[in-house]
């Protein structure tokens, strides 16, 4: 008898830039509409107005699927997605049970981090395309060797780098979601634009490669 093997979308988050803008909560709107999954809110150094300004501009509706990785009092204010935390040490806030997502840096993280997290992301899988300093931590051959054993699921999300030329690649590997950030924010100069269309069609672009 044959089975058919069913081929599972990846899910597509996208992480804000580190700084306010101008056209963010425009643009942001607009992704949710496109059908952004997820947007992990990453405003590291910030005061709390700044992401409850913010989040006050955007439509109640899409703050079910956004995740902080500061401020958590946010989380339960705005009754937004869940909260990450940048590595996999800290504890989650006393008394925390919503969904927790965290950030692992090596693959021997991974196997209980994974139980101790809705999701994790995986980070440096490939060159940032925002900072130089965050390159590629691990070969083709070490990801696949992960896949393998098993360390690499649908719970882990690849992180860094993350373009439209390597999604591919990503979803091959067994990866159940992907984090995009400078290839899609690079598409909009926040000093000189206002016009994000160019933003939006890589969007979709990326939206179809994860499908």
């Amino acid at each position: 008898m044959h089975v058919e093997k069913k081929i599972l979308r990846m899910k597509l988050i996208v992480m804000t830039k580190s700084t306010f803008f101008v056209e963010e909560d425009k643009i942001i709107s607009s992704l949710f509409e496109e059908g952004l999954d997820n947007l992990h809110l990453y405003k590291p150094d910030s005061e709390p107005m700044y992401s409850e300004r913010l989040l006050t501009l955007l439509p109640q509706e899409f703050y079910s699927k956004i995740t902080v990785h500061d401020h958590f009092y946010l989380k339960e204010e705005y009754k937004l997605h869940g909260i990450h935390i940048n590595d996999t040490t800290t504890e989650a806030p006393a008394g925390y049970k919503g969904r927790l997502s965290r950030t692992c840096r090596k693959l021997d993280e991974l196997k209980d981090t994974k139980k101790r997290s809705d999701y994790v992301f995986l980070q440096n899988i490939f060159d940032s395309q925002t900072n130089p300093n965050d390159t590629q931590s691990f070969t083709t051959e070490e990801l696949k060797a992960a896949a393998r054993q098993g360390l690499i699921d649908k719970k882990v999300y690849a992180l860094g780098g993350i373009n439209i030329d390597n999604i591919r690649l990503v979803k091959d590997l067994g990866f159940g979601g992907v984090v995009i950030c400078g290839d899609l924010w690079n598409r909009f100069d926040i000093h000189q634009q206002t016009d994000f269309k160019e933003l939006i069609a890589h969007f979709e672009k990326l939206k179809k490669a994860a499908g």
